[in-house]
């Protein structure tokens, strides 16, 4: 518990949460104690503070917790055009972490229509940012209600930097690609993103990739790695993903970690026992979100007839959004593959993972939370509108999957470290003031398949930056969100 080293730091206080249960992102036990902000930082914890003239906010009964992080967001273009993030500040996340899977939007421009899986980020005309401070700038202009951080994609610096996808980089293209990565980390970027994954990215070999996390690094960065496979290969894939890493020594993090396709259910037990074992020689982290559907471009080698595949947006054919894959396919008298080649470009949700497996991903001591929510997607995910109350209030409250508090740190504490992002993600004295309050009977999600955009329940304030943001379930003042840099 901390406390004010003298009287000066409560006179100078503006707000007093009064008896409030202070959860502080470090995965200690709670606490009752008051929270005194001054500007943008808290100045004192403990137990009946003196208010003086600061405005006090009775808290009681409520849990006072750091602003959720979330660690991973393709909010990259949203932040500018949606400045106030409804679906993330109603929730309590304070900080988002966008450019995730390889796919990062600033730097990207597009004559025609976006192509994929980029268009996952936003319409054409909001690619406008020719260089990564350009869109730092735009962040800062746009002040958006929550802060934000980015990493830089690997996808996105092989389209700016080859005129051929479907090969490895050259000499001279990876030396284009390192110089535009430098240039961004020393902008402020985190690190890097990849996403072998997806298409532009297939071709990517070891040696390009090592190349371009040796530059993270060196910069005191990370890297998150959306692995090449996580159906059958998901182990080869892993074993690259440690491989690419390992030699720089640079953080990775692998991103929505799963084990998805019916094949592979069961087996969460043997990829977290690797990842426990690399761990030893090397820092790995993880996130996940908390539900047992993804949610992606549509693609015909996803459609394997044995996972349920709910369209959530087609251009094509926008009246399809909210059937699934087998019903269209069987009023078109196509297969699930042909149907969705039709259905091209789109957005789906795949129901591919075992709850158990999900289980215990999410509880794995080293795994944050990340909704992955695509808020560019006509009918969402209900991942981009429920992920952080759906942790607290299903798996942490009633299925006691976890302790409230190791919950909280999963998405305070941890995530904070793990991004390297200064004086975040902890109720302390210097620290500054992102703090969502919260009802921890109460607080559930409430986004559904069916009603993907309903606000969760039982977030009760959110502070950004020492400033009210979110009251009553409402945005409330001004928008007080900041581009975060990396503080390594």
């Amino acid at each position: 518990m901390s406390s004010p080293t003298n009287d000066m730091a409560l006179t100078a206080a503006d707000i007093v949460l009064k008896g409030g249960t202070v959860i502080d992102g470090s995965g200690a036990p709670a606490f009752i104690a008051d929270v005194a902000l001054a500007g943008d930082t808290i100045v004192a914890v403990g137990p009946a503070l003196a208010a003086g003239e600061a405005r006090v906010i009775d808290v009681s009964g409520l849990v006072v917790a750091p602003g959720f992080i979330d660690v991973h967001t393709h909010d990259d273009l949203v932040c500018i055009t949606q400045p106030d993030m409804l679906p993330k500040l109603s929730q309590g996340v304070t900080t988002v972490i966008a450019g995730n899977c390889g796919i990062s939007a600033p730097m990207l421009r597009f004559d025609e229509a976006v192509a994929e899986p980029f268009n996952l980020l936003g319409a054409r005309e909001d690619f406008a940012y020719a260089a990564f401070a350009d869109y730092r700038r735009a962040i800062e202009a746009a002040g958006p209600r929550v802060n934000v951080a980015a990493l830089v994609g690997h996808s996105t610096l092989r389209v700016l930097c080859m005129d051929d996808l479907e090969r490895p980089a050259t000499p001279a293209e990876r030396e284009a690609m390192d110089a535009l990565l430098r240039e961004a980390l020393s902008e402020g970027a985190l690190g890097m993103s990849s996403g072998v994954f997806y298409a532009p990215a297939w071709a990517a070999d070891m040696e390009e990739l090592q190349a371009l996390a040796r530059t993270v690094a060196q910069a005191g960065g990370v890297y998150t790695a959306h692995i090449r496979d996580e159906r059958e290969g998901i182990i080869e894939a892993l074993k690259e993903a440690f491989a690419v890493a390992a030699p720089s020594g640079a953080p990775l993090i692998l991103s929505h970690h799963k084990c998805a396709g019916v094949r592979n259910w069961g087996r969460a037990a043997e990829t977290l026992g690797l990842i426990d074992k690399t761990r030893q020689s090397q820092p790995v982290h993880l996130d996940c979100y908390p539900y047992t559907a993804g949610s992606t471009i549509i693609r015909p080698d996803l459609a394997d007839g044995e996972v349920e595949i709910l369209v959530n947006w087609s251009e094509p054919h926008p009246e399809m959004a909210g059937r699934t894959l087998a019903a269209i396919a069987a009023d078109w008298g196509l297969s699930q593959p042909e149907a969705a080649e039709r259905l091209m470009p789109g957005g789906a949700s795949y129901f591919q993972m075992a709850e158990a497996d999900m289980r215990s991903i999410l509880a794995h001591p080293c795994c944050m939370v990340g909704s992955d929510g695509l808020p560019h997607d006509k009918r969402p995910h209900p991942r981009l509108w429920g992920a952080f109350p759906r942790v607290l209030g299903h798996y942490a409250r009633d299925e006691k999957l976890i302790s409230l508090e190791a919950a909280v740190h999963k998405m305070t504490g941890l995530a904070a470290d793990t991004f390297r992002l200064a004086c975040r993600g902890r109720v302390a004295v210097g620290m500054k003031a992102d703090l969502t309050v919260f009802d921890a009977g109460a607080i559930i999600d409430q986004a559904t398949y069916e009603a993907p955009t309903r606000p969760a329940k039982g977030i009760e304030q959110v502070f950004v930056n020492g400033a009210l943001t979110w009251s009553g379930g409402a945005v409330v003042g001004d928008r007080a969100g900041r581009f975060l840099r990396s503080a390594a």
